[in-house]
């Protein structure tokens, strides 16, 4: 893999940011500035109404800009009556300038003031900002959804594959950079910069994140490898101060052991696909003595899961009732499990979980898991004890699990699980699933 400046690569594709930003004093209200923009023609008068409401909106109490939501909400949504007319004259005569009409009455007219605020050099990281404050408000105002709808269809395009700029992080990585991977990391906490540079500098840990040309100073989402000698089963081995690094060319095995979404306000913005297969392609590429590619991943609801399963097993027959005690006294142990003596059940009950634990729309339960069945990964192993961290213990009793990207098959294993629901795992895995558990596990199980 290219290790180029990491400057100079990704400075090559930033947007030409012509014209500086300036505070503006334009004192009319949001909603005036709002219809001011998406009636303007001008290109230097749309930057200045642009940075007006920007700046506006930025400085705005957490009442105004749920104002300025409503405002978007309610004031910039399609109108329905002339979507049903376009609509009704193209049923009855088919025809492209008819379609034409269609198309632009079911854009909301809060899409094209999307569009122009984000005009102004720098404007889409605050659109993205923006939207994370959007997101944190749609709870308690349903109505809001129209509103992100748009943001994230908008999103959708302007954060295409096709834009996404892969680099790899290192300890030469500019500090700015750095100290946001420290603070985005949401799985396996980085404490201070001596841990960060054991996950960096070693040469058998690496780094990858996406960067869009418009935010280049913003990782999109990350990934953190390590590269091992075999599959792992503990967090611990990979992170401990005392392990004693290899060379790039001994390892044998890449392990994708932490993944972190970065900015809020791209939620429900997919980029972990993309970024998962990209540096398992790149890695084989450069390093062809790599063979497997696997994640360590957690289980995040396994122990809610198994809470529940135990209340719902409660005063049935002899065996549930049994089982329920197992699951109540598992999901309830506040200190590391004793893996030698309930490492066989948490390992039957997290199969069972993540293979047979459904949502009502059919998909697993657990995210983690839809999002690397999703992805075309298999589940290659589970690992009681692997996790026995106070987070790890409290959502999964130490439970961690392999899932493995096998770049031959991952496209049939992706049809299968869109097309069927089918998950890829091992025969070994599907053995721990006995009629007991398989007569339990196949009951409905949408309780999140």
């Amino acid at each position: 893999m290219s290790r180029t400046s990491f400057l100079q690569d990704l400075l090559a594709t930033i947007i030409e940011r012509a014209v500086p930003r300036t505070a503006s004093n334009d004192r009319r209200s949001l909603r005036e500035l709002c219809a001011a923009l998406i009636s303007e023609r001008g290109e230097a008068s749309g930057f200045s109404l642009a940075t007006a409401i920007l700046d506006r909106y930025e400085k705005a109490s957490p009442e105004d800009k749920a104002a300025f939501f409503k405002l978007l909400t309610e004031s910039h949504d399609l109108d329905a009556e002339a979507v049903i007319a376009a609509a009704t004259a193209y049923k009855a005569a088919p025809d492209a300038d008819i379609l034409a009409r269609i198309l632009n009455a079911a854009e909301a007219p809060r899409q094209e003031l999307l569009r122009r605020l984000n005009r102004l050099p720098g404007a889409t990281g605050r659109l993205v900002a923006m939207r994370g404050d959007l997101l944190s408000l749609t709870r308690d105002n349903p109505s809001f959804r129209r509103a992100d709808l748009d943001f994230q269809h908008l999103f959708m395009s302007w954060f295409n594959r096709g834009f996404l700029v892969l680099r790899r992080i290192d300890w030469s990585t500019p500090a700015n950079i750095l100290e946001k991977i420290i603070a985005y990391e949401a799985v396996h906490t980085i404490n201070d910069w001596d841990e960060l540079r054991r996950r960096l500098q070693p040469s058998d840990r690496h780094c990858f994140a996406f960067f869009h040309p418009a935010m280049p100073d913003e990782p999109l989402i990350f990934v953190e490898v390590a590269l091992t000698g075999e599959i792992p089963g503990s967090i611990d081995a990979l992170l401990s101060e005392e392990r004693e690094p290899i060379a790039e060319t001994e390892a044998t095995t890449a392990v994708f052991y932490s993944i972190s979404n970065c900015q809020k306000g791209l939620a429900g913005i997919s980029f972990g696909n993309f970024l998962i297969k990209q540096v398992a392609t790149d890695l084989m590429q450069s390093l062809p003595n790599l063979k497997t590619f696997v994640t360590l991943s957690p289980v995040p609801g396994l122990t809610r899961w198994m809470r529940q399963e135990a209340q719902a097993g409660e005063g049935t027959e002899q065996g549930e009732a049994e089982r329920g005690a197992l699951l109540t006294r598992l999901a309830e142990a506040k200190s590391a499990v004793n893996v030698q003596t309930d490492g066989p059940a948490l390992a039957a009950l997290a199969a069972e979980y993540l293979l047979w634990a459904k949502r009502a729309d059919g998909l697993p339960l657990d995210p983690v898991a839809r999002f690397h069945f999703g992805n075309g990964a298999s589940l290659e192993a589970i690992h009681p004890g692997a996790d026995l961290s106070a987070k790890g213990l409290g959502q999964s009793c130490g439970v961690m699990v392999n899932y493995r990207y096998d770049l031959k098959t991952v496209e049939a294993n992706h049809e299968q699980f869109a097309h069927r629901g089918e998950v890829a795992t091992t025969r070994a895995i599907k053995s721990l699933l006995g009629p007991e558990r398989t007569k339990h596990a196949s009951r409905r199980s949408d309780h999140a």
